[in-house]
């Protein structure tokens, strides 16, 4: 059931460089729309529901993929000083399988962005007017009132209820399958990622009056960059919960006592981490040989941690930078090339670098 996942999520990205036109015409368009059936009968991992939405909304796939390369190079921005560094998304699906059939903080973590990443997709495609099915909020018209007065709504609202309805249908239907603890823990983390989303929509306004007196204001409410529901997502991920099963297979509670239960904006999960400082096929692990630490750092990136006691290597290599930067009125920044010599440390290899597996 796991192996969903990445199937799915590889398989929309393929969907984006293949479905994208080299130009803009609309002979394409409508070759598109004709094919859809093609288009989403050829993707594999889809259950039922999903391929109804897909040749029902044709378009949105292209957006879906868009999504995923959005939430996979979050993925990889908030793991980049970790020893799992999400990287096993471009390298393959089957390890990025293995990550998340374990149950873990790092599996919680995938549901909730990825998931983040379709409602963004879906809701920027429906303000874009590139879906056919949506557009700006329908529900922000008329005269309001805020902490700063009467303002008219205006502009273009960000649909997000769309969007988190959308996603909600599309992510989770392939776990509303089945009944078992990890279908319901993959289903608690879609929708933490989701609300992670549209909690950081904002409202914007522009003034209109005499000088931008703001007698007058034009409001519309809009979504955060991405990186702000990655940075969420990632402080939920540090906080992740560890649960158990409840006795009658209805909900969780938590392992230990001694921690709070979980909030739905909280990500939860069964099972322990994996260290993933080899390469374990059955676990996913890419190993952290030749990866690069910081030798001053005390983080996880640090050479002790990132390379699992093992020690590392050091060269000296030649990059080149911008030094003597100098300000000129007005208004330019003008610098000159310097060559700069620096350390890279990277760390060593296990004496047997080789796959490891455990069947």
């Amino acid at each position: 059931n796991m192996n969903f996942l990445p199937g799915i999520w590889w398989s929309l990205s393929l969907v984006l460089v293949w479905a994208t036109p080299p130009v803009s015409s609309s002979w394409w368009y409508m070759g598109a729309v004709g094919s859809s059936r093609v288009m989403c009968d050829n993707v594999p991992g889809l259950v039922s529901r999903q391929r109804q939405l897909c040749r029902r909304h044709p378009e949105a796939m292209l957006s879906i993929g868009r999504g995923v390369a959005a939430w996979t190079a979050e993925c990889q921005h908030q793991f980049r000083r970790h020893r799992w560094d999400c990287n096993a998304l471009e390298r393959g699906q089957r390890l990025l399988g293995r990550v998340l059939q374990r149950s873990s903080r790092e599996s919680a973590f995938v549901h909730a962005i990825s998931s983040a990443g379709v409602v963004f997709a879906i809701t920027r495609a429906c303000s874009q007017g590139e879906l056919k099915s949506c557009s700006c909020d329908p529900k922000k018209k008329g005269s309001a009132k805020d902490s700063k007065g009467h303002f008219d709504w205006g502009g273009c609202s960000d649909n997000i209820d769309y969007g988190i309805k959308f996603a909600r249908a599309f992510v989770d239907a392939k776990e509303r399958r089945g009944k078992d603890a990890r279908a319901l823990m993959n289903l608690h983390n879609n929708r933490a990622g989701r609300k992670a989303v549209k909690r950081f929509l904002k409202q914007e306004c522009k003034c209109h009056g005499v000088s931008g007196s703001c007698t007058l204001r034009t409001c519309w409410l809009a979504m955060a960059d991405f990186r702000k529901t990655g940075d969420y997502l990632w402080k939920k991920y540090n906080g992740a919960i560890q649960v158990v099963m409840n006795q009658d297979g209805t909900g969780f509670t938590v392992a230990n006592k001694r921690f709070k239960k979980p909030t739905k904006n909280d990500l939860v999960y069964f099972e322990s981490s994996p260290d993933y400082c080899i390469r374990d096929r059955d676990v996913g692990s890419l190993g952290t040989a030749g990866r690069v630490c910081n030798q001053t750092s005390r983080g996880m990136d640090s050479c002790e941690v990132m390379c699992c006691g093992r020690g590392y290597d050091t060269s000296r290599v030649s990059r080149m930078t911008k030094c003597e930067c100098k300000f000129h009125w007005c208004c330019a920044v003008r610098c000159q090339d310097c060559l700069e010599v620096v350390d890279v440390h990277t760390c060593k290899a296990p004496k047997s670098a080789g796959w490891i597996s455990h069947t």
